[in-house]
């Protein structure tokens, strides 16, 4: 049976040439034999068959490529083969250790478009973020746990974008065993408890790995400050490394009593504060205090959304380094981020050098870090590149 069909609009190949994934309606010439949503559509131009996409009729993006093979079929073997890939790839960078944790699907990047698995030592928490992941859910889940170690899978299809896509949101247990009451990982000798129910994303944030090592550099005898700390882990890392006293300052109630717990489990239990409140405004009150730091962590939400949001969220970064910089002491290091996939990496610099001169400070950049590499950039979509980060030193 032939499968239903997308035509392009003449010109409009051009970016699945360059085997990039994404086919927006705008692009769309004429769409045969009714497909529903999350349905295998071919994709044509002309007469010429490019990929096989998964159709999604309410979203902007109608059409997210599987494969770039016409001859491939999208079925179990398809899905089987895409997640052995990945795996295989996050146990050459040495990232499956069992009592550990890494992304394990990063969509795009792996091919696997719309599909984010996070593994937790023997639990995996799944993100399904349009209607063609959304149609293999239960595939997905079951081939999950074929995957050495995987003994849990749960759905954390909580995300706004599903909205996009026509999908409610859903949280929830998927399948495998029952998922455990308490969940610990291991990352470079610290534990970290993880709420895959509750928690921000899957529960942990692990595209900031390589931060987390190098931050192990700096925090000896250091006064710290860690802005929009979540549940603690640039905190633990610093007291784990010496840090003379941590500040964690987060908005969330639940993450910051996550973070006292991660701070006991780990064996720390003096020389830290974990204070409630935005993250903007704390800074302003301690700026009004004048309180110094040796070393400020600038970890803040996404603060660009669309290409509306450009300037507020420039505006919103260049503050918070701006302070971040008032706060600090002769000799100190700042690490501030923006996980914002519109936030240009030059123009992320070009803020932070402002911010500097707006302090009043002279601050050279001693380091760049990006998403750690369990969330690989796939070359032809640079749009699976989000994360940027300096380490400014004064």
């Amino acid at each position: 049976m032939s499968l239903p069909r997308l035509y392009l609009k003449p010109g409009r190949e051009k970016s699945l040439l360059r085997r990039h994934p994404w086919i927006y309606s705008g692009a769309v010439q004429e769409v045969t034999g009714s497909p529903a949503p999350g349905d295998t559509i071919q994709v044509f131009a002309k007469d010429k068959h490019l990929a096989n996409a998964a159709w999604s009729p309410q979203s902007q993006l109608c059409g997210r490529v599987w494969s770039f093979d016409p001859e491939e079929k999208i079925d179990e073997s398809f899905f089987r083969n895409r997640i052995m890939k990945a795996a295989n790839l996050r146990s050459a960078l040495g990232l499956d250790a069992p009592d550990g944790g890494c992304r394990l699907i990063y969509s795009e990047s792996d091919q696997l478009p719309g599909i984010i698995v996070d593994r937790y030592a023997n639990c995996a928490a799944v993100q399904f973020l349009s209607t063609g992941a959304e149609k293999y859910r239960e595939l997905i889940g079951k081939l999950l746990l074929e995957l050495d170690g995987i003994d849990t899978v749960f759905d954390r299809s909580d995300a706004s974008i599903r909205k996009k896509e026509g999908l409610p949101a859903r949280c929830g247990f998927l399948c495998g065993a029952p998922l455990p009451e308490k969940l610990v990982i291991t990352e470079d000798g610290l534990k970290y408890n993880v709420d895959l129910q509750y928690g921000q994303k899957t529960g942990f944030y692990f595209d900031l790995r390589e931060a987390r090592r190098t931050l192990r550099r700096f925090a000896q005898n250091r006064r710290v400050l860690n802005l929009f700390s979540y549940t603690g882990a640039f905190g633990c890392v610093a007291l784990g490394a010496g840090a003379k006293s941590v500040i964690n300052v987060d908005s969330s109630a639940p993450a910051l009593k996550m973070a006292e717990k991660n701070l006991a489990l780990n064996g720390f239990s003096s020389n830290f504060e974990n204070r409630q409140g935005d993250g903007f405004t704390v800074l302003r009150e301690l700026a009004a205090a004048g309180e110094k730091f040796d070393l400020v962590i600038l970890d803040p939400p996404k603060l660009i959304d669309s290409p509306k949001a450009l300037m507020r969220g420039c505006r919103g970064y260049q503050d918070l380094a701006r302070l971040g910089f008032k706060l600090l002491n002769p000799g100190g290091v700042m690490f501030n981020f923006s996980c914002s996939g519109l936030m240009d990496s030059d123009l992320f610099q070009k803020i932070t050098a402002a911010a500097a001169l707006d302090a009043g400070v002279d601050a050279k950049i001693t380091g760049k870090f990006t998403q750690a590499p369990d969330h690989p950039v796939l070359l032809s979509v640079p749009e699976t590149f989000y994360l940027k980060g300096l380490c400014s030193m004064m």
